[in-house]
């Protein structure tokens, strides 16, 4: 069957075939043993290939898509994480270490622990659970409550467990049975038969006062039990089932925040000030 085809006159500068040629070699366009300057043409008009300045992410362009990956891996979207990791791994200008990082997680891609942890809490199922800590000891938890939570960029797992043996000097013996962790350190989680704890994670209660801009400032927390502005102080009172948190929000407050009790929490706060004067070399009084 005969193809129709169009002819065009092209005026162009001289040397101009030759460059479109290379490219067309370049792009591996021949028609026999030759480059073919049309098939070029008829490629560019097809959008077979890019013309212009070839699209290319700049570091702050990839910063912002790392951080997308590991909130969508964290919420469960393993699929769309990987997408994203290779469209990084195309288009992004990467230092070595970069590179070989993303190029691990596309080619063994993690299980989506989100999912089946989000199915256990739905059926109030407990579980094990094996966790990689940061010192590269591997964990293992019998969990019976779980929820999860969103701190400082990055989705965590908050779990009240059967084992205390991992904490060595518990500052807090109240909440000895509640951990922490991050979504991308689990190793493994196996459904097992008990009872589920709907009672939740322990919890202490903390009162805290708020000066000057904070008090109309703030905005209320889902754990605030109370919350009332006597006089000009904002108090409040919030169920707390990890100091760590709190004391980050309260050194970023200043000295618009002051926790009033209990004393557990109120001495970890002391002695983080304490030791931020001594980097300061300013002398504190006890």
């Amino acid at each position: 069957m005969k193809r129709n085809k169009e002819t065009i006159t092209l005026s162009i500068p001289s040397g101009t075939k030759e460059h479109l040629e290379e490219i067309a070699r370049r792009l591996g366009i021949f028609w026999g043993k030759s480059p073919s300057v049309s098939g070029l043409l008829v490629a560019i008009a097809q959008q077979e290939f890019e013309v212009g300045e070839p699209f290319a992410l700049n570091p702050t362009q990839v910063a912002a898509l790392q951080q997308a990956i590991g909130l969508l891996k964290d919420s469960g979207c393993v699929e769309q994480a990987q997408i994203i990791s290779s469209l990084v791994l195309e288009r992004g200008k990467l230092e070595p270490p970069m590179r070989q990082s993303l190029l691990q997680q596309v080619s063994q891609p993690s299980e989506a622990w989100r999912i089946l942890v989000d199915q256990l809490r739905g059926n109030q199922q407990p579980f094990h659970l094996l966790y990689g800590n940061p010192q590269g000891e591997d964990l293992s938890f019998t969990v019976r409550f779980a929820e999860i939570s969103f701190e400082e960029k990055r989705f965590y797992l908050n779990i009240w467990c059967d084992e205390t043996d991992d904490i060595k000097n518990p500052g807090f013996p109240e909440l000895i049975h509640n951990r922490c962790l991050r979504l991308d350190r689990i190793k493994g989680v196996v459904p097992i038969n008990g009872q589920w704890r709907h009672e939740g994670l322990d919890s202490l209660k903390v009162h805290l006062h708020l000066y000057r801009g904070m008090v109309k400032a703030y905005e209320s927390k889902p754990d605030d039990i109370d919350n009332e502005v006597i006089e000009d102080v904002r108090q409040i009172v919030r169920r707390v089932s990890n100091p760590f948190w709190l004391i980050r929000e309260v050194l970023r407050y200043g000295e618009d925040c002051v926790v009033v009790s209990p004393d557990s929490v109120r001495s970890l706060v002391k002695e983080k000030l304490k030791t931020l004067c001594q980097h300061y070399n300013l002398e504190v009084s006890s």
